[in-house]
């Protein structure tokens, strides 16, 4: 651990303590954290900006308005339907599959929490189509985003690990895809016990 280290250590506590309470809200939690990170000398202002993916954050940002738009077009409720006859017959459990393999796809290709955004919309409304509780839906669906393991661009995370761990781009599916094949398991059969249609 270099120096600033357990500093560091000390503020992630500490927002982490934030938010397990909600004392207040996530995003004051995270810029309190980050605020503390510059005021102890840990990084400068340059550093902290050079340290964001600016990538991430207009891509999240650009697809916010993307969600809302498929919601007040109808886009989702159009795309909802389409799952729902596709799969309708065979049950919630195949709605979950059909939306687990909808949000991991496109997890592969764009950030997962833009992906989470435009699913999101099309989860709740086939979960009202079928007359079931959007809550395991929406669960399944964090879970689909989060196994974005296939390509390198699917998440930040991904990407920084490719240079110096020597990673090349055929080396994430064959570790990601067993992961997201347990991820499929989760999402679809273990969700459903927890949160119920």
């Amino acid at each position: 651990m270099g120096p600033g280290a357990k500093q560091a250590v000390a503020i992630l506590i500490g927002m982490v303590l934030l938010l397990a309470t909600g004392i207040v809200p996530p995003a004051v939690a995270g810029l309190l954290a980050a605020g503390a990170i510059i005021l102890t000398g840990i990084m400068t202002v340059e550093q902290s900006y050079r340290a964001i993916g600016w990538t991430t954050v207009i891509l999240v940002g650009a697809m916010m308005p993307l969600s809302t738009a498929m919601v007040e077009t109808g886009a989702a409720q159009l795309m909802a339907e389409r799952l729902v006859d596709l799969v309708g017959d065979a049950g919630p459990l195949a709605l979950l599959a059909g939306l687990f393999l909808l949000t991991a796809i496109m997890g592969q290709l764009i950030s997962n929490t833009a992906t989470a955004l435009i699913v999101i919309p099309i989860g709740v409304a086939a979960a009202a189509s079928m007359g079931i509780s959007p809550r395991p839906v929406l669960m399944s669906t964090a879970v689909a985003a989060a196994a974005a393991f296939l390509t390198p661009i699917a998440t930040p995370t991904n990407l920084i690990v490719m240079g110096p761990g020597g990673y090349i781009f055929s080396d994430y599916w064959k570790l990601g895809l067993p992961l997201m094949i347990w991820f499929f398991v989760v999402s679809v059969f273990i969700v459903p016990l927890i949160w119920s249609f």
